[in-house]
This record gives C-alpha cells, structure tokens and sequence, in this order.
C-alpha cells in the first residue's frame, strides 16, 4: 500500500475522495457550534456523516475536565487515551471536517499539532461542501470503532497562556491577534458572557475569523496572504485568540498555509483575560 501523505493542511473533497479507503485515513467531525444556534455537533453527526467519520468531541469530552474554561486543551495522556478510543495511532492521517464549513474543525487541526501528530489537515468547505459535490454520507448508525494506540507529545510553542500573552503584547517581535469581530474587539458590542470584560488586550490586533472564509471555504493562499501580510511579518512569533480558543485556531491555520511557523493559541482567549481584573482591557470608546 502506497502511504498516505497530505499534500497541506487543507484538503479539498476530491482530494478526501480519492483516498476515502486508504487504510491510514482517519475522519473526524469536529463540529461545534455556539449556543445561540441551538445545534448538537453530535446529533447531527448521529443523523448523517462522511464514511467512517467518528465524532471528535472537544466541548464536553476530549478537554481538560480540572478547569472551569471551555474546551481548554486536556493533558497528553488523557489526550492520547481519547484519540487512541477514537481508532487513531501515531500513523494515522487524520482529516477533520464540521458541519458549519470552516469553524470549529480548525480547533481540533490545532489541538493535533499541540499534541506533536502532523499528519492532520482540515477539510475545506466541511460537509456542506462535500455533500454539495455529491459525495456519500452515511445515515445509519455510526459502526463501532477499534482502539488503536497513540503516544501524545505536547508541543509547547504551539500553546500560549496569559502569561506568554502579557509578555508578547509588550514584544515587537511578537503579535497578538484576536478573531473576534470588529464590534467586539473595540468594545462596541458587550460580550455574550455576563462576567467577561468588553474589549480587548492593550497592543492585540483583530483579524476577524469571517474575513478570511468566503461560502464556507477558506480563502485562497494568496488571498489569506494578502490580509496576514498588513499585521505579520515574517519574524514575528504569532499568537492567536478569540472568545473561547475555536475560531482563534482558524487564524493559526490559515498563518500556516501561507507559511509561517511561528504559530501558538491563546487556550484561554477572551473568556479567561477578559475576566481576570487583573488583566488590562482597553475598548475604542475610551
């Protein structure tokens, strides 16, 4: 059997297509969504799916369960006994889609990289653009899975907590960008989550989520290039936030289809600096 390799870390369905039986392939649906839209990641995955897609469920499971954040990133080994439950090994080639077309699958892309798993892409355009396409979904119930086994590797300079942040704020080498909207991100709007500030970090600069996907897909490369190019330079080490550490993945991985390296996640994002007094918060209505 030839292996698999991922050609980068974005896949179109003909490409998820073409390798749909290849052994080494693992499929994810990763899908979350925000309250507000009254929608189960997993009910819906139940209902209908991509051949052999098995539900990544990063919100209530495959997290850290010690701490009150959302969906914080879980330690190495649980990590490891949760991907290795899902049939996955050191060897798979995972793809990862959600229902949305590019929200949430970006998260668990990220949350393979900090745990040292390369072989992980995000499927553009999701479920909606597969099935658009006219490509098979399964409706029966999902099959049961085979353990495998996985060794987690936590990579630190994928993951940025409120301290990294502080100091990267204060660093020209450094740029912190948040994927909040613009109406947020200047204090316009209130945060959804009554305890949580309105605003944003002193020296942060915001590259709404929204402004880098078009239809449910991603951008092209040199579309994604051209908006990264204005706030990031080639030197600067990248952090990126959001409210909750889910859309901020998505400005991680469109940094890194245009190249850069240099790339960590804010776990904690908005919910955990705009809650903590201690924490400086500016607003444009000041």
């Amino acid at each position: 059997m030839i292996p698999l390799i991922l050609p980068t870390a974005l896949v179109d369905s003909h490409w998820l297509a073409h390798h749909l039986d290849h052994p080494d392939l693992v499929i994810l649906d990763a899908s979350w969504y925000m309250p507000a839209t009254q929608r189960d990641g997993e009910h819906e995955w139940q209902q209908k799916r991509i051949a052999n897609a098995r539900f990544f469920d990063f919100d209530h499971m495959i997290k850290d369960h010690d701490n009150s954040l959302p969906h914080m990133l879980p330690p190495p080994e649980q990590f490891a006994q949760q991907v290795a439950a899902l049939g996955i090994s050191n060897h798979s080639v995972v793809v990862v889609y959600d229902g949305s077309g590019i929200f949430a699958a970006p998260r668990a892309w990220w949350m393979f990289k900090a745990m040292g798993h390369d072989q992980v892409a995000v499927l553009n355009g999701g479920l909606p653009a597969w099935i658009e396409q006219s490509y098979p979904v399964e409706v029966t119930p999902p099959t049961e899975i085979t353990p495998s086994h996985f060794i987690a590797h936590r990579q630190d300079n994928w993951i940025a907590d409120a301290s990294q942040v502080s100091t990267a704020l204060a660093q020209a080498d450094h740029l912190v960008l948040d994927a909040r909207s613009r109406d947020r991100f200047s204090g316009h709007t209130p945060d959804p989550r009554p305890e949580v500030r309105a605003g944003h970090m002193p020296g942060a600069y915001c590259l709404p989520f929204t402004e880098l996907i078009s239809q449910g897909h991603l951008l092209p490369t040199a579309a994604l290039a051209e908006k990264l190019a204005p706030l990031l330079n080639d030197k600067q080490q990248l952090v990126c936030s959001c409210g909750s550490g889910v859309t901020a993945a998505i400005l991680a991985l469109a940094a890194y289809l245009v190249g850069h390296r240099e790339i960590a996640v804010y776990d904690g994002s908005w919910c955990e600096w705009g809650a903590t007094p201690s924490l400086p918060v500016v607003t444009d209505l000041e």
